[in-house]
């Protein structure tokens, strides 16, 4: 039986086919679309910038190979998802013609958690980026989602990839989890936020339109995260104490990845840091700090394999991203390294 969200997903997949800068990938596509994928992955999870067209049997083998299950070809094509072209033309000043394909995007075939779509593939040849077309990309999944009744949009980005990452906070997401890889959210619910740096603190506000106020939007102030000694220390405010909802559960989340990034320490003492298991999947920053630490033993461990199978002198991308997320002299819990997520995950510039 046909529920009423899978009729609102199919109604928003008619959107985007119709959309002028989409084209649907037909089905003699498919194998393009993978070898797009496929680049996606190398770049952000490897550090190789790899021309889609130019991979060959052998290249391929040896980047799935390297890949592991991130790097799996998986069958189904548009059972699953919808796969779509980003359309352009790369070159400045070019002449008028039909748009060519610059990038990827996919829109799953049904919802995710609280009526949400699932973005994934979404990639740019590195010469059409910087012209917005991403940001469309995001901004017309969004309208249609919404058209259509739906909760937005999640997508996951891989915390080896940090230009991703700082890429989807820029566009205004927030963060809703980490258990596989940093999941992000656009949603109605959601109202925008800034993080700003204030006396050597980072503070997370929401934009606010109170009823008799001036016209325009009041950031208000809901948590704010500093240093005390080489600990973290994470204040609330009355409104985000009053807040409930979504902006509740995300806004700790949201402002973790910001603190991390920016090399804040996520912890706030050994006894936190004991209970960091807790959060595993998302929440207090404590759990965000444990699964960098199991993502960059990931990456550590496939460098190392990497550098025992190549040969001798190749140059070798790092897997890890610098940071201080755990404060001088923390031990880092033991726990096993995250499963890779089921498809490529979303990336972009």
């Amino acid at each position: 039986m046909v529920n009423s969200w899978d009729m609102a997903v199919e109604r928003v997949q008619e959107r985007l086919a119709a959309a002028p800068a989409l084209r649907a990938v037909a089905d003699e596509e498919g194998r393009e679309f993978a070898l797009w994928d496929l680049a996606a992955c190398a770049e952000g999870e490897l550090g190789e910038s790899v021309d889609p067209a130019a991979i060959g049997p052998a290249e391929e083998a040896r980047l799935r190979a390297r890949l592991g299950e991130s790097g799996r070809e998986w069958p189904g094509g548009e059972l699953y998802r919808r796969r779509y072209w980003l359309l352009g033309d790369v070159r400045p000043g070019a002449p008028t013609g039909p748009a060519v394909p610059v990038g990827t995007v996919a829109v799953d075939n049904w919802t995710k958690g609280a009526g949400q779509l699932a973005v994934s593939s979404l990639h740019l040849r590195p010469d059409a980026r910087g012209r917005g077309l991403a940001a469309a990309a995001l901004d017309r999944i969004y309208r249609a989602a919404t058209a259509e009744g739906l909760s937005g949009y999640r997508l996951e980005a891989d915390w080896a990839w940090p230009r991703a990452v700082r890429y989807y906070l820029r566009r205004g997401l927030w963060v809703r989890s980490w258990k596989h890889a940093i999941g992000l959210t656009r949603m109605p619910q959601l109202p925008p936020y800034q993080v700003r740096e204030e006396q050597d603190r980072l503070v997370l506000l929401v934009a606010d339109r109170p009823s008799g106020a001036p016209s325009g939007e009041v950031w208000t102030p809901l948590l704010a995260a500093g240093r005390e000694g080489r600990w973290l220390r994470l204040d609330e405010t009355a409104a985000y104490r009053q807040a409930d909802g979504w902006v509740h559960d995300y806004a700790r989340s949201t402002l973790a990845l910001h603190l991390a990034l920016a090399g804040r320490p996520l912890v706030r003492g050994p006894q936190w840091w004991a209970e960091a298991w807790r959060w595993s999947d998302g929440g207090e920053p404590e759990g965000l700090a444990q699964r960098i630490e199991q993502f960059e033993r990931f990456g550590r461990r496939r460098g190392a394999e990497d550098r025992a199978s190549a040969p001798p002198g190749a140059a070798l991308p790092g897997a890890a991203l610098p940071g201080a997320a755990l404060p001088d002299g923390a031990l880092p819990a033991p726990a096993p390294a995250p499963a890779p997520a089921h498809r490529p995950g979303a990336v972009a510039p």
